[in-house]
């Protein structure tokens, strides 16, 4: 498995805006890129985490072109609504003890 760790700056009064954006696109990248999930943590009032796991770093780097054109509409929310959109940290996991319910 291989894990991304992004960081968001959300431009004031535009949080619902990126949250939309994020979770439409988040959505669309799980069902048709391969991804096995994200999540989406607010940090303080403007700033936002997101983990996202794959089943390898290919699958990640590879992702994107299998997206319907309306993954262009979230990405053009998101990138509105952001000072900075930025990848922090490329992962291997190495032990796995999260326990899904």
């Amino acid at each position: 498995m291989f894990c991304v760790i992004y960081s968001f700056t959300v431009k004031p009064n535009l949080e619902k805006d990126f949250v939309k954006g994020w979770t439409g696109l988040t959505q669309l990248i799980y069902k048709h890129e391969g991804s096995l999930g994200s999540r989406l943590h607010q940090k303080s009032d403007n700033e936002y985490i997101a983990y996202a796991q794959w089943p390898l770093k290919a699958t990640w780097k590879n992702s994107g072109n299998n997206l319907p054109e309306q993954a262009n509409n979230f990405r053009k929310l998101m990138k509105e609504s952001c000072t900075k959109i930025q990848t922090e940290m490329e992962l291997p996991v190495t032990v796995d003890l999260l326990v899904l319910n």
